[in-house]
C-alpha cells in the first residue's frame, strides 16, 4: 500500500515519481538534491498542495520566499505561481498533489 518512492538526487539534480494518479488527483514526490529548484510555474485549473516530508526546501510563491522544514504544509491557489529551491547540503523530498488533474 505504501507508495513512498527512495529519491537520491545528486546535487543540482531533481528526480520526480507520479505516486498517485487517478480521474480527480495527482501525487508527484520531488527529490531535490542540493543547490536544486523547481522552477517557479502555475497550474491554472488545479489547486497545489506541497508537504515537506525530509529536509528542507525554500518555497518561492509569486515572487516571495519561506523557508519551509519538514514537516510542512504549504497550499497554493489555482493560479498562484510556486516554486521549491533547496540550498541545504542535504536532499529535500516533498509531494506535490494536485486537484483537480490538470487539464480535466
Amino acid at each position: 500500500m505504501d507508495r513512498y518512492p527512495a529519491l537520491d538526487p545528486e546535487a543540482g539534480e531533481v528526480v520526480t515519481a507520479e505516486l498517485v494518479v487517478t480521474d480527480d488527483v495527482l501525487v508527484k514526490a520531488f527529490g531535490l538534491g542540493p543547490g536544486a529548484e523547481l522552477s517557479p510555474h502555475e497550474h491554472g485549473d488545479s489547486t497545489n498542495v506541497f508537504h515537506v516530508l525530509d529536509g528542507e526546501v525554500v518555497v518561492i510563491r509569486d515572487g516571495d520566499e519561506e523557508r519551509v522544514e519538514a514537516p510542512g504544509v504549504v497550499l497554493h491557489e489555482r493560479g498562484v505561481e510556486h516554486g521549491a529551491r533547496n540550498d541545504s547540503d542535504e536532499v529535500a523530498v516533498f509531494t506535490a498533489s494536485l486537484c483537480p488533474l490538470p487539464g480535466s
